[in-house]
């Protein structure tokens, strides 16, 4: 499956200044962003379940899918477009049986271990990370761009089509260096859903995108 991880929106309840996930969701994905995740480390299960169905509800009619992180259970039960899963969730295999084939399902990927066991005949793409330093999680050992190409170059010897992204302390300032080493795809929380107008902030990494592409 071909899923296009070019501009990867995150949203999370703690990173959101209190507004609705669902509407900040679909104003970023009608203002650029091609994939939506729901990232949520506060709300137990059903709660989550609760948010997802509205989040995909919200994204309804964009065309822009919605990936739960972590949850397959929560994926499942909203009907969500998929997964994304680190490596101490649920196997990758696991996740694919259960979710079936047409399930977009995505892996991060942080050490150069992981990148060389990377299952790139079972997941639809990959996000390496984290490249910068970031306040929306842990991240205390950024790779940089370095650490991120050399990641990235091992998953790509393995199947040259994967999609590979970067995650973690991207922002406008940045973007671009990354689309210009080869990435395909960027996830950021904080530089969309942190902003005052989340629409102009996604417009604004869009157009990154675009002007690296000519």
């Amino acid at each position: 499956m071909t899923v296009d991880i070019s501009l990867y929106g995150i949203v999370d309840p703690e990173h959101c200044k209190g507004r609705p996930l669902d509407e900040l969701a679909a104003i970023s994905a009608t203002h650029g962003a091609t994939l939506i995740q729901y990232r949520d480390k506060k709300n137990d299960v059903r709660d989550m379940i609760r948010i997802a169905k509205i989040i995909r509800e919200g994204l309804a009619g964009t065309g822009t899918p919605l990936i739960v992180n972590d949850r397959v259970d929560v994926a499942l039960a909203s009907g969500a477009d998929g997964v994304h899963l680190g490596q101490q969730d649920m196997p990758v295999e696991d996740a694919r049986n259960l979710l079936g084939d047409q399930a977009i399902i995505g892996l991060s990927i942080k050490t150069v271990e992981d990148a060389r066991t990377c299952p790139v005949d079972i997941i639809d793409y990959a996000f390496v990370g984290g490249v910068y330093t970031t306040r929306s999680k842990n991240n205390p050992d950024a790779i940089g761009i370095d650490g991120w190409l050399e990641r990235a170059s091992i998953i790509k010897n393995k199947d040259p089509d994967m999609p590979v992204g970067a995650i973690a302390g991207i922002d406008a300032s940045n973007a671009a260096e990354l689309f210009q080493i080869g990435c395909e795809g960027i996830a950021v929380i904080s530089s969309i859903y942190m902003a005052q107008d989340v629409g102009e902030a996604t417009r604004r990494l869009a157009t990154l995108l675009k002007e690296s592409k000519t």
